[in-house]
């Protein structure tokens, strides 16, 4: 029952902000074209239910009025988007699961590493209050799903991730461990987009654009930093 709420509780929330967005909201279909045959050989082997993203979390390109830099990735766990900053004032928007409030994570980390298709060693506190395995092999099923960006802060790993998933149907919830999920399309397409040394920077609860500001989070962000 637990899980039927989210689900209803995201569709509940999709509706609520598609009724505000703007017409300049354009959104990003998957270009399949940019997949590696990898790619493309494990996302058809896929044995999740591929759920379509509820509209307002699905990739698009917004305007953007932060004052962070081209290329860096800002984080907006309230509101369940991560924009990468774009040129000339605009952001791709992506749709986001992240972290209960308990397990989430805020700060400014860099991207020490990347890696396709990633293993999973969960970490022992997973480990305990999960029941999973100390190791999860790669492939289209892994909960790490199809990318992984690896975030160190102070030059020490923080043990937070974006990475892909294999539950689309939570983007736009708070269900994670912490780690910051995306579609496995959508952290394809950013990880071809991000270098290593990409500034990220998440910010704290209740410091982000929606629901505390709704008007500004549908545009892209707000006029202050972080």
């Amino acid at each position: 029952m637990s899980s039927l709420r989210i689900i209803f509780g995201i569709l509940a929330a999709g509706l609520m902000l598609s009724g505000c967005m703007q017409a300049t909201t354009r959104y990003e279909a998957t270009d399949t074209k940019a997949f590696k045959p990898k790619d493309k050989e494990l996302l058809a082997k896929v044995k999740y239910e591929n759920t379509a993203v509820a509209e307002p979390f699905r990739r698009a390109i917004v305007e953007f009025h932060r004052k962070e830099a081209p290329g860096s990735i800002v984080v907006d766990s309230d509101n369940h988007y991560l924009y990468y900053v774009l040129e000339g004032g605009k952001a791709i928007r992506y749709g986001i699961t992240v972290g209960e409030e308990a397990m989430a994570w805020s700060g400014i980390a860099k991207v020490a590493s990347k890696t396709e298709w990633p293993a999973w060693h969960p970490t022992p506190g997973e480990i305990s209050r999960l029941g999973v395995p100390t190791y999860v092999a790669p492939g289209p099923d892994n909960p790490m799903g199809s990318r992984a960006l690896y975030l160190h802060s102070g030059g020490k790993d923080t043990l937070f991730r974006i990475h892909g998933t294999n539950q689309p149907e939570y983007i736009g919830a708070s269900i994670s461990s912490g780690c910051i999920r995306l579609t496995n399309e959508d952290a394809i397409d950013l990880y071809d987009r991000v270098k290593l040394g990409t500034l990220v920077v998440v910010l704290e609860p209740k410091h982000g654009d929606s629901p505390y500001k709704p008007r500004l989070a549908l545009q892209g962000g707000s006029s202050s930093p972080y």
